[in-house]
């Protein structure tokens, strides 16, 4: 858990995990931020690979990849059926929880079968981390968009709502991602909110957004709100740029 005992959230936009050169991925500086967050000399990591379906070559990766770093790390999977005997003991004993990617609309489904959403705000409230890209970035939130239906972008409505924004990921490599938020907000089919391009990180406070944070030079984070009838205002927000790892 957090050390200052306050909720955290890092809602990635893309670029958690970089290739390695081995054909295998090394945490970016993103990952070592919300680490950081903890305040915890070796964190207890969760990760959980639901939106990709548990699968056993993404979990396999993604221990790999955590393996460079000085952490304690676990995962929980749902597949064929819950890996722990005490999935909310489980994740209330971590200092941080990492959502991969995949597809937010199934991973909504399966939390909310298992209980899972009420055990992740729980574990928020309690001081534990969360964090996650793309997917495990727009769940924490009101909605944004998806691709989780196929290729065309739906809107997704019904996230978790711990923060009382929509969220934008893949800002700057999707051209389908920001008209289709902008639209979405204008017409007050989401909230206003926040956006993130690759390899850029949104942090929460509570429900507070206190500042966007990246690795990348030239990319951005954007605060998006109702404007005049039917549009949204878009306003870039500068990152904090971390040091390489």
């Amino acid at each position: 858990m957090s050390t200052d005992g306050q909720p955290h959230i890092l809602a990635i936009g893309g670029g958690s995990f970089v290739p390695d050169g081995r054909d295998g991925l090394a945490p970016s500086p993103l990952l070592r931020y919300a680490l950081d967050l903890t305040g915890q000399d070796r964190p207890r990591v969760c990760f959980l690979r639901t939106a990709v379906g548990d699968g056993a070559e993404h979990i396999a990766q993604s221990y790999a990849a955590f393996s460079t770093m000085d952490v304690e790390v676990s995962h929980l999977a749902l597949f064929p059926m819950p890996n722990v005997p005490d999935m909310r003991g489980h994740l209330l004993t971590q200092d941080l929880v990492y959502v991969s990617g995949g597809s937010v609309a199934n991973l909504l489904a399966l939390w909310r079968l298992h209980g899972l959403d009420d055990m992740m705000r729980e574990a928020w409230t309690e001081g534990v981390v969360l964090a996650g890209q793309s997917a495990g970035a727009l769940c924490w939130h009101v909605g944004g968009n998806t691709d989780s239906y196929g290729p065309q972008l739906r809107p997704l409505t019904d996230g978790l709502g711990f923060l009382p924004y929509s969220c934008g990921v893949h800002y700057d490599s999707d051209p389908q991602r920001r008209p289709l938020l902008q639209q979405l907000v204008g017409e007050g089919t989401l909230p206003g909110g926040y956006a993130a391009d690759e390899g850029v990180g949104l942090h929460y406070v509570g429900t507070e957004f206190v500042q966007a944070v990246s690795y990348r030079p030239d990319a951005g984070a954007y605060r998006l709100e109702p404007d005049a009838p039917g549009t949204a205002k878009e306003t870039r927000l500068e990152p904090r740029l971390l040091a390489a790892l």
